[in-house]
């Protein structure tokens, strides 16, 4: 897992800032106050997912291999792609049916840091 989502991780954070750079200052006046909120909802969590991935890949690291903490973060990594993408389509396109897959993409990461934790939990006890 490292440095593969170290990097994976690292390259996330770059890009939630670069996006939320554009958010800032590209999109204030194209898209409603309402739009821009969900734009840095998402730039938001992208940015909690990418800095997560970066400290998972670290544990692993360090516990020799957690595959609970490998499998928690591909769930991340996918519900980051799905909760910050939809939100990203959402508010570029006004296209409000994307908001029905938003919530899966939370549900993907939520459960993604359950099985960081039962693996930060089994690897304590090593």
């Amino acid at each position: 897992m490292f440095p593969k989502y170290f990097i994976i991780g690292a390259f996330n954070a770059a890009l939630a800032i670069a996006l939320g750079a554009f958010g800032a200052h590209g999109l204030e006046e194209k898209i409603s106050e309402h739009y821009l909120e969900v734009f840095e909802t998402g730039v938001r969590y992208h940015m909690y997912s990418a800095l997560g991935l970066m400290l998972i890949s670290l544990m692993d690291k360090m516990v020799n291999g957690s595959p609970r903490a490998q499998i928690g973060g591909k769930l991340i990594l996918a519900g980051t792609i799905i909760f910050s993408g939809s939100l990203y389509v959402l508010s570029l396109t006004g296209y409000s049916k994307l908001g029905m897959i938003t919530p899966i993409g939370g549900l993907c990461m939520l459960i993604g840091w359950g099985f960081v934790i039962a693996g930060a939990i089994k690897n304590r006890t090593k």
